[in-house]
């Protein structure tokens, strides 16, 4: 009947969900004696036992008659406050279909399911091999989304001014407004969470993740941000070896600031990278990030088609969770749905959010005019005395403002998501899009106005090259406090108590432990820490060329830390099936695009580079002649790299094709 789990995990659960309590099914072949739990459904503290039964009659009710076709468990007894929810395999199946998701036909090739000819698929009897954890999980929860009222209906149990409910309005939204549902979470299966973390953080399996593993529990989402992860982290090797010979191999490539006496004044000269050695990385680095990217897109094409997210089906999205509006009938569905006139959207955008985001950006120039001011005056300072102190010195402007840039970066944060709920978009995909997008823009202004005023402004590379240095050191102590300190505290201390209490108490309802841990953030932050790194990467690297090794110092914390988190410091989260990383992949392919304009103008700033060509008797508007033309050649061999590596391997294409070919043929098979 349906998803079986392993026998330890089924005996397991069995002491917290006896068997005999779960609703029944009609279908003969979704019978079976273990019902795997997939989805908890947290109820309020006061809620109605006659609310309770008719969520779980809605529940287990067939799709003709308005309800989920899913299974149902009441949890301790029928007053809690908790409904278990599972899913039958016709159920699992009908959806698989639905979502578009690819799976092993019986010649052992990927194709796209399809309900009537399920038969031909390889394990489709068995709904553990068939689907993955994260993809029965995510199933459930799409299922009780959908469900909607066939009639004007009342709740049983509500208070009256929330009681009613309307024709085709979401059943789950209304009972989330009515404070019915607090949460709706996927279950841990615990004996499959520990293999994950043996083979994962466990053993430290930094350069070789078990990405399979991590998708088949936690889903794609989590898959390919770990998968660009340790991509990423491959991809910094070459440029960290490469800024290593820089740095101590080639003469002045450390960029030492030294001190010499001039008619008994002590003044400063930069060893920056030589000629040469400036104008390889500024090239390595433009070349470099081309070929990250591209050859990211095909590692994303073959993921995804390993894992069947290649082909998935495009959905009428229904209205997200936070939508708010007057009940009106949509005139596309024809479903009553909160109905926000999109004119109003617009003032609150244009008259509200883009005024308080340009406040926001006043506050980084603010902070920029700050550090510039307490730069002159430790100059001033170092200059007079001259002391080790004074030297030290030098480096509190940067550290003060680097703090002053992460406190206002995590308030625009919780501003930005009030924003965007305020504007109350209807599609969960428009209101990431716009948060996403308020974020990058402050994100790419707050890190990297100060560094593009002191280059191209200022045009004072020592500063740049040590204000970059200290945003590195400073991100690497607190990425260290973050990904490796903190985690070991609570999992030897914090959690000390709690794993006594699990081994004292074998019986211990794991339901409930499940519901104290914290609802996991999203992967929000971590892309933006990625996307600030590779940014000081392959805008920067040039001016300071350590910084790829710091990056990879970084990351090697990074991985174990994040899977340390996901797996014992939060809830396990929802995971959609997506076939790339969306948005993140375009934020990349931009800053690639505007490190070629950065490194070609931060080539012809190096005092080095500027002393060369007077030297050569070359003219200051040759000069710049001469950075245009590199920099329209370096754009156009970036294009023609791009457009030369295909973003899909040929098999990957091949295989894209023949699943399409397949499709039509099949769906010509059932018009017939």
């Amino acid at each position: 009947m349906m998803s079986l789990s392993d026998k330890g995990s089924v005996q397991t659960q069995t002491k917290v969900l006896p068997q005999d309590s779960w609703t029944q099914v009609s279908c003969p072949c979704c019978v079976s004696e273990q019902v795997e739990p997939l989805v908890l459904i947290q109820l309020s503290d006061n809620v109605q036992p006659v609310t309770k039964r008719w969520l779980i009659s809605l529940i287990e009710a067939s799709k003709r008659h308005g309800g989920a076709a899913l299974l149902a468990h009441p949890g301790e007894d029928e007053c809690g406050d908790v409904i278990v929810v599972s899913a039958p395999r016709c159920t699992l199946l009908r959806a698989t279909e639905d979502l578009g998701l690819c799976k092993k036909y019986r010649n052992e090739e990927m194709a796209s399911f399809s309900y009537h000819d399920r038969d031909n698929f390889t394990n489709v009897d068995d709904m553990q091999e068939f689907l993955t954890l994260a993809e029965r999980q995510y199933i459930v929860k799409n299922e009780l989304d959908s469900l909607q009222a066939q009639k004007k209906q009342r709740i049983p149990g509500v208070p009256e001014a929330l009681r009613v409910l309307e024709a085709w309005e979401n059943i789950c939204q209304k009972l989330v407004r009515a404070g019915v549902i607090k949460d709706i979470f996927p279950l841990h299966d615990q004996q499959r969470l520990n293999d994950v973390c043996r083979r994962w953080y466990s053993k430290k399996q930094i350069w070789r993740q078990p990405l399979d593993a991590i998708q088949s529990y936690f889903g794609g989402t989590m898959a390919f941000y770990f998968s660009f992860l340790q991509f990423y982290t491959w991809a910094l090797v070459p440029p960290a070896f490469l800024g290593l010979v820089l740095t101590f191999l080639l003469p002045g490539g450390g960029g030492v600031v030294k001190e010499q006496a001039v008619e008994g004044v002590m003044e400063e000269e930069d060893y920056g990278p030589s000629v040469s050695g400036h104008m390889v990385q500024a090239v390595f680095s433009m070349l470099w990030s081309t070929l990250f990217i591209e050859f990211w897109k095909r590692r994303s094409s073959s993921l995804s088609h390993r894992w069947g997210t290649r082909h998935l089906t495009e959905r009428f999205a229904e209205p997200r969770p936070g939508f708010q509006g007057t009940l009106g009938l949509n005139p596309v569905t024809g479903r009553l749905e909160p109905l926000f006139p999109e004119w109003q959207r617009q003032l609150r955008v244009g008259l509200v959010s883009l005024p308080l985001v340009g406040l926001f950006l006043g506050l980084v120039v603010l902070g920029m005019t700050g550090f510039y001011h307490g730069e002159a005056l430790v100059q001033g300072f170092h200059q007079d005395s001259g002391s080790l102190f004074s030297g030290a010195l030098l480096y509190l402007p940067s550290m003060a403002h680097t703090v002053y840039t992460n406190i206002l970066k995590t308030v625009y944060h919780a501003v930005a998501m009030q924003l965007t709920k305020w504007e109350n978009h209807r599609e969960e995909s428009s209101f990431q899009n716009h948060h996403i997008t308020k974020v990058l823009l402050f994100t790419f202004f707050n890190n990297f106005a100060v560094l593009f005023h002191i280059a191209f402004y200022k045009q004072d590379l020592p500063l740049l090259r040590k204000k970059l240095a200290s945003l590195l050191i400073l991100n690497q102590l607190v990425n260290q406090c973050t990904e490796v300190v903190v985690p070991f505290i609570v999992d030897r201390f914090l959690s000390a108590a709690h794993k006594k209490e699990q081994e004292d108490n074998l019986e211990m309802d794991k339901l409930r432990a499940q519901r104290r841990l914290p609802p996991f953030p999203g992967l929000f932050a971590e892309y933006i820490e990625l996307l600030v790194k590779f940014g000081y990467l392959s805008l920067f690297s040039c001016v300071y060329p350590l910084t790829a090794v710091l990056l990879l110092l970084n990351n090697v914390t990074e991985i174990p830390g994040d899977a340390y988190k996901i797996c014992k410091l939060f809830r396990k989260p929802f995971s959609a099936p997506v076939s790339n990383m969306g948005v993140w992949q375009t934020a990349f392919e931009v800053l690639g695009f505007v490190s070629v304009m950065s490194n070609c103008w931060l080539l012809l700033l190096s005092p080095r580079v500027q002393e060369f060509c007077l030297e050569g008797g070359i003219s200051g508007k040759n000069i710049i002649l001469f950075a245009i033309l590199v920099e329209h050649v370096l754009i156009l061999v970036k294009i023609i790299l791009a457009f030369m590596i295909p973003a899909e391997p040929d098999w990957v294409r091949i295989k894209r094709e023949k699943i399409e070919f397949n499709s039509m043929q099949a769906l010509g098979k059932q018009k017939l």
